[in-house]
C-alpha cells in the first residue's frame, strides 16, 4: 500500500514533534513516554529489548563508552559513507554534547581517521531521505548552495548507530 505525500508529511511532522519533546528528557523517562503511547493508541511496540530490562536506560548501558572517536568508530564498523557520517555525527551529538554537527567538521574528522567521503553533503542528505529519518537538517548560514550546514542525528539515527555498536564482531565483518 502506498503512502500520499500528506501522509508521509504528517509522519515526518509527528516524528520531529516526538523529537523535539523528547530532546530534554532522560532515558527513563522517555522509555515511560512511549510506553504510555503504545498503551493509549493501542500499539505494539516492536524494538530489541534485552531480556530482563526494565527500561530504556538499561539499553543505552548495554553500549560501551569509548575515549576516542577513533575507537568508536572503529567499534561501529560503518560501512557506506553515509553510516561513517552518521556515526561520527552521533560521537559529536550524543558524547560530545553539541547540539548541532556541523557537516565540514563530520568529514574533517572522518579523513583524520582515513575515511573521508567524496561528498559529506550528500551522506547525510541521504540520511535525511531515509525514512524514518536519522538526521535532519537544521540550518544553513549562507544562500549559496554550497552553504554551511548543520544537522542533528534524530532517535533512530541514534538507535541506527546503537545497533552497530551492538553487533557481534562477525556482523560487522559481513
Amino acid at each position: 500500500m502506498s503512502e500520499s505525500s500528506s501522509e508521509v508529511s504528517a509522519e515526518i511532522q509527528a516524528m520531529q514533534a516526538i523529537e523535539k519533546a523528547f530532546t530534554d528528557l532522560d532515558a527513563e523517562v522517555q522509555a515511560r513516554v512511549l510506553r504510555w503511547a503504545a498503551d493509549r493508541y493501542g500499539v505494539a511496540v516492536t524494538g530489541k529489548r534485552p531480556v530482563g530490562s526494565a527500561n530504556a536506560s538499561e539499553v543505552n548501558a548495554e553500549v560501551p563508552e569509548f575515549d576516542t572517536l577513533a575507537e568508536f568508530f572503529a567499534a561501529a564498523a560503518p560501512t557506506t559513507e553515509p553510516d561513517r557520517a552518521l556515526v561520527v555525527s552521533h560521537w559529536f551529538q550524543n558524547v560530545k554534547n553539541e547540539a548541532d554537527v556541523d557537516a565540514q567538521k563530520v568529514n574533517s574528522e572522518l579523513k583524520h581517521l582515513g575515511h573521508g567521503v567524496s561528498n559529506i553533503t550528500s551522506a547525510l542528505g541521504s540520511l535525511i531521505e531515509r525514512r524514518p529519518q536519522l538526521v535532519i537538517q537544521t540550518k544553513k548560514s549562507g544562500t549559496a548552495r554550497q552553504a554551511r550546514k548543520k544537522y542533528r542525528v534524530t532517535a533512530a539515527g541514534k538507535s541506527a548507530v546503537e545497533h552497530m555498536l551492538q553487533r557481534q564482531p562477525d556482523e560487522n565483518a559481513a
